[in-house]
């Protein structure tokens, strides 16, 4: 028997209607995945173009904690994509293994936004911001771009690069290939990405669980995929109030900014 947890979506990003993928969201099916007896191993499925780099190292931190645990060696299956945070919760596999045709990497950090700073005044609206500190409105979309605010934003970027970079050498330095574009934020396919270190084989859950455990490996999915609607306070659509515009623009933003993510790599 080999415990299957899938962990699918874009990380961190959320809306009353679409949870993301969080370690408050994965954590429950990781505990019970680790305490299945007799078990040599954990079976993890990563399918994500990334997102919050927080979330991402806190699931990252959670599988590591629980397989040691629990003595437990972690199989990645990357599908579609493992990219950015995806890839850095795929880092926690003892074992990476990817289709031909996944996507992973893209070991870098991003931020993207939107400069408002004429639309106002051609609305002939009058904005009105207060603050008590003198950088509180750092990268306001509606002020024109401060040079000092950029270099600030850089500098943690690259402190959170330096971070994601540490994770690849600690858990694949062994591997690596020392590909100059390897941190650069690129990403790539299945051989390629085996060529570079990133990932160990090439391959799918079904087939490699059989040649791995025997053919009468039986795989159990714990939990399953989220409801649409999911059991709290807060969701967008209440049947006896009819429609709450505010969590269906809440999730029309979160809709956007996750088919965003997947664009990025063509999916």
């Amino acid at each position: 028997m080999l415990p299957v947890v899938r962990l699918n979506g874009a990380i961190g990003l959320a809306s009353p209607l679409r949870p993301g993928l969080t370690l408050s969201s994965c954590a429950n099916n990781l505990e019970k995945a680790f305490r299945f007896d007799g078990t040599p191993a954990v079976a993890i499925v990563v399918n994500s173009p990334g997102g919050s780099p927080v979330q991402a190292r806190l699931i990252y931190q959670r599988i590591r904690q629980l397989a040691d645990e629990h003595k437990k060696q972690v199989l990645v299956f990357v599908e579609d994509v493992a990219a950015s945070g995806g890839y850095m919760i795929a880092l926690a596999g003892d074992e990476i293994i990817c289709d031909p045709s996944s996507i992973v990497g893209s070991i870098g950090v991003i931020s993207a936004g939107f400069g408002f700073v004429d639309l106002l005044e051609r609305l002939g609206v009058e904005r009105r911001v207060h603050t008590s500190g003198t950088r509180k409105g750092i990268l306001d979309p509606f002020q024109p771009e401060n040079p000092d605010d950029v270099t600030h934003l850089e500098t943690l970027q690259q402190e959170i690069h330096e971070v994601f970079i540490e994770m690849v050498r600690a858990r694949r330095g062994d591997v690596l290939n020392d590909d100059p574009d390897l941190y650069s934020g690129l990403f790539w396919v299945g051989e390629t990405a085996r060529s570079l270190g990133l990932v160990d084989d090439l391959g799918d859950l079904r087939s490699f669980a059989r040649a791995r455990f025997g053919e009468k490996v039986r795989l159990v999915l714990i939990g399953g995929e989220r409801s649409f609607f999911p059991r709290r306070a807060g969701v967008g659509i209440a049947l006896d109030q009819g429609l709450n515009t505010n969590g269906l623009a809440r999730d029309m933003v979160a809709a956007l900014e996750e088919r965003s993510l997947w664009a990025r790599y063509g999916l």
